[in-house]
C-alpha cells in the first residue's frame, strides 16, 4: 500500500451504530492533504440523470455504449448488435459523466465526448451532469481515476465474486478534493501536456503503418469490399450473406494473395492459474491504440476459468472488436504472462517478419478484409479460422525487413514517451493527492 494513501491504518475501530457493511475496506478513507474546506461529497460536483430512452424507439438506430474502458474511451456498439437489445435505455449526453457499476474500479469511467453528442446506456451505467461551477469535467474524471482513489473503489465494491458493483450512493458519498476552477484547471493543463506528447509519439508509430497500407492497395483490387450489389458462385461461398460474398470476390480479384494462414497457426495454451492460489498472474489485453497492454496481476485463487498464455512475437486479439483494429503483437512478457480465455492467440510459422505482421494488421487494408471475414450475426466474431482465411499480398523480405526497423524505432519512441508520461503522471497525482504543489 503506498504510504499516506489511505487515512485508516491496519487496525482502526469503527462504531457499531455507524457499521453500514461488515467490510474492513468499506470504511478506509483516502488520505488527501488538502485542506479540510476543499474536501467534498463527489455527490456535491454531480446531479443524477434518468432520463430514459423512448422503449418503443428501433434500437438499431440508437447509440447504445458498448463499453467504457479502463482508460476511459467509451465504444459505441455496432447496428447489427444492437438487433434484439432488450431491457431499459437512459440517455448520456455529451458532457456528462458516466461509468460502470462493474468496472469502475478499475477505472472504467469517462465524459462521453462531444464527437458521441448522446449515448443511450443500460442502468449499469449511471449518468451524471457536472456541475460547472463546483468542478471541471476533465479534473473529476482525473481524481476519480486516480491511483489513491481506485484502491479505495476497490473497497467499495460488493456483491458476487465476479460481479462486484459500487452503486451511485457509495460512488456519491466519497469525499475528494474540489479546490478553486481555476486550481483544478491547471492540474487538468498538467495532465494534457502529457497526454499530447504521448499522442505525439503514437501518431509517429502510424508513419511507417499508414505508408504500408498506401502499398497494399497498390497491389490490391479492393472494389468487391465496398459493392452493394455483387454476384458470387455458391462453390465460392462460406455462408449466405454479403460479407462472405465480398470476401469471395476480393479472393478471386486477387487470385495471386496466399491466405495468412500459409504463414501462421493458432496458439492456443491454457494455464489453469488456480492450481497457485497464491501467486500473482500478469494478465494482458489488447487494444485498438496501443495493441497488447499490461491489464493487471490477479491471484491465482480468483479465477474461475482457465487462461491463455502468451509468448513474445505472438499475436492475439479480441474477437469482437478487431473490426477495430483490437489486435496486436505481443511484446517482451513474463514467462507466466496470461490472457483471457475469449482472446484468440496465434502466432507466424513461416515465411513473414512478425514485426511485419505487427504493422500489416495495423493498416485499414486489413481491418477492411477483418471486416468480410467475421461470423455471426448479432455479435459479430472473428475466430483464429477466420482470421486465418484472410488473403495478404506477399511482400519481399527486404521490404519487410525496413518496415519492421521503421516501426521499431516508432515504438522506441512510443516507449520513452510512456516512460516520461508514467513521471509526469506521477506528479499529477500527487498534485490530486495534495502532496505537491500545484504550480
Amino acid at each position: 500500500m503506498t504510504a499516506g494513501v489511505l487515512a485508516s491504518p491496519r487496525a482502526f475501530s469503527v462504531r457499531f451504530s455507524e457499521l453500514l457493511r461488515w467490510d474492513v475496506a468499506f470504511f478506509r478513507q483516502v488520505k488527501w492533504r488538502w485542506p479540510e474546506r476543499t474536501l467534498r461529497p463527489l455527490g456535491e460536483a454531480v446531479v443524477r440523470r434518468h432520463v430514459e430512452v423512448d422503449p418503443k424507439a428501433a434500437r438499431a438506430a440508437l447509440p447504445i455504449i458498448g463499453k467504457i474502458s479502463f482508460a476511459g474511451e467509451v465504444t459505441v456498439t455496432a447496428p447489427e448488435e444492437r438487433v434484439g437489445y432488450k431491457g431499459r435505455l437512459f440517455w448520456a449526453d455529451a458532457g456528462n459523466l458516466v461509468y460502470s457499476k462493474i468496472r469502475v474500479k478499475q477505472g472504467s469511467l469517462c465524459i462521453v465526448p462531444d464527437p458521441v453528442r448522446k449515448l443511450a446506456v443500460s442502468a449499469e451505467y449511471p449518468v451524471y451532469e457536472i456541475i460547472k461551477s463546483v468542478a471541471d469535467a476533465d479534473y473529476l474524471a482525473l481524481v476519480v481515476r486516480s491511483a489513491p482513489f481506485m484502491r479505495l473503489l476497490e473497497g467499495l465494491s460488493h456483491g458476487g465474486s465476479t460481479k462486484t458493483r459500487i452503486p451511485p450512493e457509495e460512488f456519491e458519498r466519497q469525499r475528494i478534493p474540489l479546490p478553486p476552477l481555476a486550481v483544478q484547471r491547471k492540474i487538468v493543463a498538467a495532465w494534457e501536456a502529457v497526454r499530447r506528447r504521448l499522442d505525439d509519439a503514437y501518431h509517429e508509430l502510424r508513419r511507417p503503418i499508414s505508408d504500408l497500407d498506401a502499398e497494399l492497395r497498390r497491389m490490391a483490387r479492393m472494389d468487391a469490399l465496398s459493392r452493394h450489389c455483387v454476384i458470387a458462385r455458391w462453390r465460392d461461398l462460406d455462408s449466405l450473406d454479403m460479407k462472405s460474398a465480398r470476401a469471395a470476390l476480393f479472393r478471386l480479384d486477387n487470385p495471386a494473395f496466399p491466405p495468412l494462414g500459409e504463414f501462421a497457426e493458432e496458439a492456443t495454451e491454457l494455464v489453469k492459474p488456480w492450481e497457485q492460489p497464491d501467486k500473482e498472474w500478469p494478465v494482458y489485453g489488447v487494444n485498438n491504440k496501443e495493441g497488447v497492454v499490461f491489464s493487471h496481476l490477479q491471484k491465482g485463487k480468483d479465477f474461475n476459468a482457465p487462461y491463455k498464455r502468451i509468448r513474445r512475437d505472438w499475436f492475439f486479439h479480441n474477437p469482437t472488436r478487431s473490426s477495430v483494429g483490437s489486435l496486436g503483437i505481443v511484446p517482451d512478457v513474463p514467462a507466466d504472462a496470461i490472457t483471457s480465455p475469449e482472446y484468440q492467440v496465434w502466432r507466424i510459422t513461416k515465411g513473414l517478419l512478425p514485426g511485419y505482421v505487427a504493422a500489416l494488421i495495423g493498416t485499414s487494408f486489413f481491418v477492411d478484409l477483418i471486416q468480410v471475414h467475421r461470423v455471426g450475426a448479432v455479435k459479430q466474431r472473428l475466430y483464429v479460422e477466420n482470421l486465418l482465411r484472410i488473403p495478404i499480398p506477399v511482400i519481399a523480405e527486404s521490404t519487410q525487413r525496413r518496415i519492421v526497423k521503421e516501426r521499431e524505432r516508432a515504438v522506441q519512441r512510443v516507449a520513452d514517451a510512456k516512460a516520461r508520461a508514467d513521471a509526469a503522471k506521477a506528479d499529477v497525482e500527487a498534485m490530486i493527492l495534495g502532496t505537491k504543489p500545484v504550480e
